[in-house]
C-alpha cells in the first residue's frame, strides 16, 4: 500500500525540522509577562508560563523582617498603591549612591507589604489591572513555577536577580542568604537546574560564587565611549567575568550597532567573543508595543534579527510574541 503525503504536510514537517535544527534562545518572560499585567505580580508570572516563556525573571528586594518580595525597585511608590495606605512612611533615603525620596520596602514588614495593591507602572500600557493583585514573596513565584512544572512536560525555569545587594548588606538586610536558603529549599542547588541568579554587582557575584553552584549572570549596563557610540565590554572584562560567573546579560545595543553610520545594523560580534570566554549571553529586553499595528512587523523582525545572531536568552515582556516570532509552536499541558 502506498501512502500519499501531501506536499503541505511535507512543508510543515521541513519547517518544524529548520527550526529545530538550530537552538532557538531561551524566551525569559522579563517581571513576568508585564507588557499584558502589572510587573512582578503572580497575574504576570502565571501569564508568562502560559505564554511559552523558558525562565521567569524576578527582581528581588527585602522587607524590614527579611522577607524577599518581588519589587525592581526598594521605592514603592511607583508601582503600588502605598502612599494612599502608609502617608506618614514617606522618608527621604540614599540608595546606590543616589538620593531618593518616597516608600521604601525596607521600612515595612511582610505584614504591611501585603496589604498594597500594584499598578501599573508606564502610562502607555493597560490601566484594567490596576488596585487588584498583591505584591508577591519569592517564596511564592517558586511555589507557582514548581506546580507548573508538576503539571506540564515543558520544564520552566527562575531567574532571579537581586536589587541593590550593598544597600541591602548596609541595611542588615542581606539578600544572598535567604535567597540561597528558598533556593535550596526547592531543589535548585547545582548548575544543571533551571536557575540563573543574576545581578548588576559583581561583588555581589562573586560573594554567591563561593556559597553555590548554581549558574551566575553578569549583568552589564549601557555605557558610551566619549564620543557618543556604545561602548561594548573588552576581552578583559569578559575574562574576568568568567571567573566567576557563565553568563552575561547585555542590552541590545551591545549585541547590533544601530548608531554607526552605514553599518546597516551591523553586530558587534559580542556574541561571538563571549563564547570563547566561555560565556552565555542573554540580551535585554525586548519590550516595546507590538500590538501597536505599525510596530508589530518591526516587532517580529527585531526578534528574528537577534536571534540569528544565536544568544543563549531573551528577556521580554512580550514572551507570547517572542515565541511566535521564533517559529516556536505552543505549549503542550
Amino acid at each position: 500500500m502506498i501512502r500519499i503525503v501531501r506536499l503541505e504536510t511535507l512543508g510543515v514537517l521541513f519547517l518544524l525540522w529548520a527550526c529545530a535544527s538550530t537552538a532557538a534562545p531561551n524566551i525569559v518572560a522579563h517581571r513576568g509577562a508585564s507588557g499584558y499585567r502589572p510587573e512582578h505580580t503572580l497575574a504576570a508570572y502565571a501569564l508568562g508560563l502560559e505564554q511559552g516563556a523558558d525562565f521567569i525573571e524576578v527582581d528581588l528586594v527585602s522587607t524590614e523582617d527579611g522577607i524577599l518580595i518581588c519589587r525592581h525597585d526598594c521605592e514603592l511608590g511607583s508601582t503600588t498603591d502605598v502612599a494612599e495606605k502608609f502617608p506618614h512612611r514617606q522618608r527621604t533615603g540614599m540608595i546606590g549612591g543616589k538620593r531618593q525620596r518616597g516608600f521604601f520596602a525596607q521600612d515595612f514588614t511582610w505584614k504591611e507589604i501585603k496589604q498594597l495593591r500594584t499598578r501599573e507602572r508606564t502610562a502607555f500600557r493597560s490601566r484594567n489591572f490596576d488596585g487588584i493583585f498583591s505584591i508577591p514573596s519569592f517564596g511564592e513565584v517558586l511555589q507557582l513555577v514548581e506546580q507548573y512544572n508538576k503539571t506540564h512536560a515543558k520544564k520552566v525555569g527562575v531567574c532571579p536577580e537581586l536589587k541593590n545587594p550593598t544597600y541591602h548588606r548596609q541595611q542588615a538586610l542581606p539578600l544572598e542568604e535567604p535567597l540561597l536558603k528558598l533556593l535550596n529549599h526547592y531543589g535548585y542547588e547545582s548548575s544543571h537546574d533551571r536557575c540563573v541568579i543574576q545581578s548588576f554587582d559583581p561583588d555581589c557575584l562573586r560573594n554567591l560564587r563561593t556559597q553555590t553552584d548554581l549558574r551566575l549572570l553578569q549583568l552589564m549596563p549601557q555605557l558610551q565611549n566619549e564620543n557618543g557610540s556604545n561602548a561594548i565590554p573588552t576581552d578583559e572584562a569578559l575574562a574576568e567575568v568568567a571567573t566567576y560567573a557563565s553568563l552575561i546579560g547585555v542590552p541590545k545595543a551591545s549585541i547590533v550597532n544601530r548608531r554607526l553610520r552605514g553599518s546597516g545594523h551591523q553586530p558587534t560580534g559580542l556574541i561571538g567573543r563571549a563564547d570563547q570566554h566561555g560565556l552565555k549571553v542573554w540580551v535585554y529586553t525586548f519590550r516595546e508595543t507590538p500590538w501597536m499595528m505599525w510596530y508589530a512587523p518591526r516587532f517580529a523582525r527585531e526578534v528574528r534579527q537577534f536571534a540569528d545572531l544565536e544568544p543563549d536568552g531573551l528577556f521580554t515582556d512580550f514572551p507570547d510574541l517572542v515565541r511566535r516570532s521564533l517559529g516556536r509552536p505552543p505549549d503542550v499541558p
